[in-house]
């Protein structure tokens, strides 16, 4: 594409264009569908300070509904806030409060209703399990958000891709994407967010012969995987240097998974990194 940059590029896409999918117009222009997606998106300067408050607390206390949070805001740090503006902020943050009991919460009635099938299942190989999830990044002006697909038993970071909204076509691309660069999954695992349970993924992933596995209502250790690089992203990278747009958020995010997945170890693998026991046990190297 000569000179022309990636935010030039993505400038270029149309959405509204009836006559050319997403899909076509990205390979047209030599750009990444995950690619595309990447855009600021803002709050006010209030908002957007709660929410990174907000974001630091749950990382250690995800148990913290809208009410303690709303109490937490107020009375610890002299926030005066409502619960009715920190509902709408914790739906934007794509946060789901951890109960310490069942949840009897309702579930979209219009989405298939998947089980979870890793409990008591032993995980011994590569492609046996995917998890997925997204979770907002904090920027120096505004926020994003990153999905991010790991696999499970190399604890290796396959695919990921930020972008300024949770769309069920994100979600479905990146995941296409990570599947064409390596072996599919047994079992794709996600909460229960409707990007993951709408008919349209159910349709692509019944289509691939992918088993769906989807966490409980409010379960704490379902996707414990993910959440630990949740933990360890925002703490090592996001927090120390917020990104001052969604270009630098995405070559930070980029480094850190290249360092997370070639040099980072981990004692559950022996003290071998992600790439080293993906590839080591993986019938298809990339």
């Amino acid at each position: 594409m000569g000179e022309i940059s990636i935010i030039e590029r993505r400038n270029l896409i149309s959405p509204e264009d009836n006559t050319m999918s997403i899909s076509g117009q990205c390979k047209l222009l030599a750009l990444q569908r995950s690619q595309y997606y990447f855009r600021s998106k803002g709050e006010s300067q209030f908002n957007q300070s709660i929410m990174n408050v907000i974001d630091r607390k749950f990382l250690d206390c995800s148990f913290y509904g809208v009410e303690r949070m709303t109490a937490y805001l107020n009375k610890d740090l002299g926030y005066h806030v409502n619960s009715k503006r920190i509902r709408r902020l914790y739906r934007i943050m794509n946060l789901r409060t951890i109960y310490p009991k069942k949840n009897l919460s309702k579930a979209n009635a219009g989405h298939y209703k998947y089980l979870y099938l890793l409990k008591g299942l032993k995980i011994d190989r590569v492609g046996q399990v995917w998890q997925a999830d997204i979770t907002y990044i904090p920027m120096f002006r505004g926020f994003m958000y990153i999905f991010v697909i790991i696999d499970v038993y190399s604890r290796k970071i396959v695919g990921w891709s930020i972008s300024n909204t949770m769309t069920v076509e994100w979600c479905r691309d990146v995941l296409l994407e990570t599947i064409e660069e390596h072996v599919k999954p047994e079992i794709f695992n996600t909460d229960q967010g409707s990007q993951f349970t709408s008919s349209i993924s159910t349709k692509i992933l019944k289509g691939i012969k992918i088993s769906t596995s989807v966490d409980g209502k409010g379960r704490a250790f379902d996707n414990v995987f993910i959440e630990r690089f949740w933990r360890s992203l925002k703490q090592e990278y996001i927090y120390l240097n917020p990104p001052n747009s969604g270009m630098e958020l995405f070559q930070g995010v980029k480094r850190y998974v290249e360092f997370y997945n070639n040099e980072r170890r981990h004692r559950a693998n022996g003290d071998l990194t992600p790439n080293e026991m993906f590839y080591q046990n993986s019938k298809k190297v990339s």
